[in-house]
């Protein structure tokens, strides 16, 4: 099968590290309802997400959000790539941060069944060559909660 073309990609991310913004995306959309990160500043030695939030997470909530997130790394889950249509990929992820440009061919990329998402970026294969997802501060201001995190190798 010939590779479908795509909008060309501005940045070269850490694929472990990208591929953990996923999960932790999955796991914020799962336990508090909210749509992924809106801005997100994803490095190799620490990254930050902000998320839309009624209120502060508990102490509790964050070592809960950083328990699942390991939980689904030591998981060993298999990352996957899939090139559909836009109309398909509609019906799949959320497409609501989807640049007007954005070709007509997506690639899905999948976190085993827990994550699905419309992404140009690398990615690991196998969620065992992550690491350690470790929260490093937070803070809420007016709706918006902001987590600083990196992966611990």
């Amino acid at each position: 099968m010939e590779e479908p073309v795509l909008n060309a990609h501005n940045k070269e991310e850490y694929p472990p590290v990208h591929t953990t913004e996923h999960i932790l995306n999955a796991t914020m959309v799962k336990m508090f309802g909210c749509p992924r990160s809106r801005n997100a500043h994803i490095e190799r030695k620490k990254s930050k997400c902000d998320y839309f939030l009624s209120a502060c997470p508990t102490d509790e909530q964050v070592l809960e959000i950083e328990r699942r997130v390991n939980e689904v790394i030591s998981s060993n889950l298999d990352v996957t790539i899939e090139f559909v249509s836009r109309e398909q990929a509609a019906s799949i992820v959320d497409l609501s941060k989807l640049p007007g440009n954005a070709s007509e061919t997506l690639r899905i990329v999948r976190v085993g069944s827990y994550d699905a998402c419309a992404c140009i970026g690398a990615h690991v294969a196998n969620t065992s060559e992550i690491g350690t997802f470790k929260i490093l501060s937070h803070d809420f201001n007016n709706g918006l909660w902001r987590l600083r995190w990196k992966v611990v190798e």
